[in-house]
């Protein structure tokens, strides 16, 4: 059959398929479609293209050769995002074996804390040393006082050092919490550059940004830019919620539609007044 789209790299390889159904038609009846042509693509470049199918309205990517779901976006990744998802492939490591640095995170619990969000992002194929994406959320409920943000630090260090992550968003409500977050994970990961959106100029490799939410509504609001978006749907591979109990998910929640990352919640709201709305996200 005749593929609708093929996105391809530089080198002549194919970086992602898509499968393009009418705006009248379920986008799922494309998805066997989609899944048979990135199969003979592979046979025939040796390199699987990341699977899209979409009717325009609804789009649905499937990594299937690390997430066995599809997930819905709300765009589509630009080339060096779909580079960046073909080559951490192979280099991607088992995080649930990864060391974690101890001058970060030296608690016993903080320490847990990060072991049991890596058991939640990755499993073992059954049968197989395969490893497959699980899930993509957390949430660490955690007291005052007990290291919430040298705890993501800490996450952040293994997610980077496995090949996991090259991009991480940091949100928090209020100006003067990001700086702290900012002067916080600069202190314990020196190595990676870092901005403050509220307060400097982005340039579009930073590893670390960190943001109020309205900052970041501005960059991917492309009604407010005459260049589009600055952020595309594939940019960070991590966002960290800090204080996610908050009305967050009411006025913000279309910011985390609009990413396809990971997502970590931070919060110290005890688990019996977390509402609904936040466990949702």
């Amino acid at each position: 059959g005749f593929v609708d789209y093929v996105l391809w790299d530089d080198n002549g390889l194919p970086l992602a398929v898509v499968e393009a159904k009418r705006t009248s038609s379920d986008p799922e009846l494309g998805k066997h479609q989609a899944f048979l042509y990135a199969n003979c693509l592979e046979e025939k470049y040796g390199q699987r293209p990341v699977i899209f199918y979409s009717n325009g309205y609804k789009t649905m990517l499937w990594d299937d050769a690390f997430y066995s779901q599809p997930r819905r976006v709300y765009g589509f990744y630009t080339k060096d995002e779909l580079q960046w998802s073909i080559q951490r492939r192979s280099t991607l490591k088992d995080i649930r074996k990864a060391s974690i640095n101890k001058d970060i995170s030296g608690r016993p619990y903080q320490e847990e804390a990060i072991r049991r969000v890596a058991e939640s992002f990755v499993i073992q194929e059954a049968g197989t040393n395969k490893l497959r994406g699980a899930g993509r959320a957390a949430l660490l409920v955690m007291a005052t006082g007990s290291g919430k943000t040298r705890t993501s630090a800490s996450l952040v260090d293994v997610l980077f050092k496995n090949n996991w992550i090259k991009r991480v968003l940091f949100f928090a409500d209020r100006n003067a919490l990001v700086k702290q977050a900012k002067d916080a994970f600069g202190e314990h990961l020196p190595e990676l550059s870092s901005i403050n959106l509220s307060k400097e100029k982005e340039n579009n490799t930073t590893r670390l940004v960190f943001s109020t939410y309205q900052s970041i509504i501005n960059k991917i609001d492309s009604a407010k830019s005459e260049d589009g978006r600055f952020y595309g749907v594939g940019h960070f591979d991590l966002i960290v919620i800090d204080e996610s109990h908050r009305s967050v998910y009411n006025k913000f929640g279309v910011i985390f539609e609009y990413f396809d990352s990971l997502l970590l919640g931070l919060t110290a709201t005890p688990k019996r007044e977390i509402d609904h709305n936040t466990y949702e996200l």
